[in-house]
């Protein structure tokens, strides 16, 4: 059958990955331990978008743009970006209530609302038999609903941690399955990776193994 697969970067990368071992994941690899046999990728869609330096952590854009190129060597592989948005909040503390702190929130705006779009798109123009899912975005019950219900295609959610899928994931889509630690070892890039022109991209020093 034909596969399109539609992954929402960040809830993947914080629900999944950011306490793993596993983040130089190959995602064509891990989309394929996920569907049937028999079924084949034309199309991933990766929605995302360019983090910023951050206090603790100011080589973090440069990991994630390690990350793309290494992704942009998958031939079906393409990267929508949204925003990722940093303002500066004052709220009460938990244990009083009275006492106010400053604080800066991040925030990623548009992968949601451009993985709805690009998913009832393509449902609507036929471009896939099956879709995979990578999110639990309680946002995107709806148009999974709708493609999974009002158009008949067939929705696959892949579901990251537990607890398990609730009844309402479960009723928006045809069916749920698991990402297993050992789908994520089995769908790693090679620690280098070759890109345009032989190029080579190193994985990440604190992304490996034994870090």
């Amino acid at each position: 059958m034909r596969a399109r697969v539609y992954i929402d970067g960040f809830n993947f990368y914080y629900r999944r990955l950011k306490k793993s071992k596993t983040k130089w994941t190959d995602l064509k690899k891990l989309s394929y331990e996920v569907l049937s046999e028999g079924d084949i990728i034309d199309c991933i869609r990766y929605f995302t978008a360019d983090v910023s330096p951050r206090a603790g952590d100011p080589s973090a854009p440069h990991r994630q743009e390690t990350y793309f190129r290494a992704l942009k060597t998958i031939p079906e592989l393409t990267i929508h970006k949204g925003k990722f948005l940093t303002k500066t909040i004052t709220r009460p503390l938990v244990k009083d209530g009275v006492t106010m702190v400053t604080v800066h929130d991040t925030e990623e705006k548009g992968s949601d609302v451009n993985l709805a779009s690009h998913l009832l798109m393509d449902a609507f123009s036929e471009s896939f038999d099956v879709a995979l899912v990578f999110s639990q975005d309680t946002d995107l019950l709806e148009p999974l609903r709708m493609v999974t219900q009002e158009l008949q295609k067939t929705v696959v959610l892949a579901w990251f941690e537990n607890p398990q899928p609730g009844k309402k994931h479960r009723q928006a889509v045809s069916a749920v399955r698991n990402i297993s630690d050992g789908m994520l070892r089995r769908s790693q890039f090679p620690k280098t990776v070759l890109g345009q022109g032989g190029v080579k991209i190193h994985r990440p020093e604190s992304w490996d193994f034994d870090n």
